[in-house]
């Protein structure tokens, strides 16, 4: 979802480091008193200064390696940028198995509903969904809502951790969150899902009445039914806080440079960074978190990996516009009101239409005009739109892993709704990969192979 300072149309841009390599392969610099070249030898560079990358790169500089980060526009600026601010520790559900399935053909109706695909598209994303279809066999159900739960264990302890060393613990809030339920058929429908959760000891409240209200006054009464999750966390603000985790790592040792990785392959069996005017780096390893725009470089000279773009929108408005107490989601809608410390931003929802459709903001506009409805009272003047790209594959679960071709080029990509939340879980995990040690949680479920 957005920051609110960034002007609308800043908000499609490209969410990593990366662009397709145009032409034949790069050719060698004749220029190496450049600054951008490098000697063979250099540690490691990281592809992408997202939220993944920089709690990579925090680990990794904490454990006394040499870390770079590239990215070609900032720290936290494309879609770290405009999340939903959520550390969803109590949401382990794989997208396929939330009822997303059922409803596909009802939301598919509506182009400004929950769910959107561009007609022109629909060829493109066959494959994939075939996939996610796939994926939401229940004979895959328990695997995948293990393998999502190991790892939000482990991004909840990751976090606080990595959040009192890096000084932003304040920057996290402990009020929980509501799915909001229009009615008691709404509310019964989501029964599995708390189910599951129940199996896996995650707390929950099914609320009500004087109840809910408390929780949030001034819903709209259509919203007749809630559930509480107390153990949600909340950051202030997504690109103050990756910012905050940055300047950590930046005193342990990380640098950054602003520039743009056009392919990464091996020569000599070792990895080759290319940069744009066809630089080129020789880093002992490479880790890739670009995001969406990790197939980017990763088809071209590696490896293929069914990755979309699950693209989110959203509006922020400015401080004051709704006393919200916590985040809300609401489950029929498929979008959820979260209280920034810049503002409260409406948003979610998801359009698979890939990195090069245009941007349509009726999208984030539609999602408005309802939280005007649901929300009575929101001052819904002043906000800013955004749009940015989820990286997603159909099974819901990253690639944290190395390359099949090398043993020094690592994965850390595809954490589609929850990148802030597995963030330091990842972060610590390719630090495992990378320091050789034995992986925090079984990495099977999150392999580069599974596809």
């Amino acid at each position: 979802m957005t920051e609110s300072s960034e002007p609308a149309n800043e908000g499609h841009r490209p969410s990593s480091a990366l662009r397709e390599p145009a032409g034949d392969e790069p050719r060698v610099s004749s220029r190496p008193s450049d600054p951008r070249e490098r000697a063979e030898g250099e540690d490691i560079i990281i592809v992408g200064a997202g939220i993944i990358g920089i709690c990579a790169a925090a680990f990794l500089a904490e454990a006394g390696r040499n870390v770079t980060v590239i990215d070609r526009t900032g720290i936290c600026e494309e879609t770290s940028s405009g999340n939903a601010a959520a550390l969803a520790f109590s949401d382990p559900l794989p997208l396929a198995h939330k009822g997303m399935l059922k409803k596909l053909p009802r939301w598919l109706m509506d182009p400004l509903g929950p769910l959107s695909i561009p007609p022109s598209y629909l060829t493109q994303l066959t494959p994939w969904l075939w996939r996610f279809f796939k994926a939401g066999n229940p004979r895959h159900f328990e695997a995948s809502l293990n393998a999502q739960a190991s790892l939000m264990r482990l991004a909840e302890s990751e976090w606080a951790g990595l959040a009192e060393r890096a000084g932003a613990s304040s920057m996290i809030s402990h009020n929980g969150a509501i799915d909001l339920y229009e009615g008691e058929g709404e509310f019964r429908a989501s029964m599995p899902g708390w189910a599951a959760r129940e199996k896996l000891g995650i707390p929950f409240e099914h609320v009500t009445g004087a109840r809910l209200a408390e929780l949030q006054p001034g819903l709209s009464p259509r919203f007749t039914h809630g559930t509480f999750q107390p153990t949600w966390k909340q950051v202030a603000d997504p690109k103050l806080f990756g910012k905050a985790i940055w300047a950590y790592a930046e005193r342990k040792g990380a640098r950054f440079e602003q520039d743009t990785v056009t392919a990464i392959q091996l020569r000599n069996g070792r990895p080759l960074v290319w940069l744009k005017g066809a630089h080129q780096r020789f880093p002992s390893q490479v880790v890739v978190a670009a995001g969406a725009w990790s197939n980017v470089i990763t088809a071209a000279r590696l490896e293929l990996f069914p990755l979309e773009t699950e693209r989110g929108y959203n509006t922020t408005l400015p401080p004051g516009a709704f006393d919200l107490k916590r985040q809300l989601t609401f489950v029929g809608h498929g979008f959820v009101v979260s209280p920034l410390s810049t503002g409260v931003r409406i948003g979610g929802a998801v359009e698979l239409a890939g990195l090069k459709t245009p941007p349509n903001y009726a999208r984030s506009k539609a999602m408005l005009e309802k939280a005007k409805q649901f929300l009575p009272g929101l001052k819904a003047d002043g906000g800013s739109e955004w749009m940015g790209f989820r990286p997603s594959l159909p099974d819901s679960l990253p690639v944290i892993d190395r390359a099949k071709s090398s043993p020094d080029i690592f994965y850390a990509f595809g954490h589609g709704h929850l990148g802030l939340t597995q963030a330091a879980a990842t972060g610590r995990l390719i630090r495992d990969l990378v320091m050789g040690q034995t992986p925090a949680i079984d990495l099977k479920p999150f392999s580069a192979q599974r596809f």
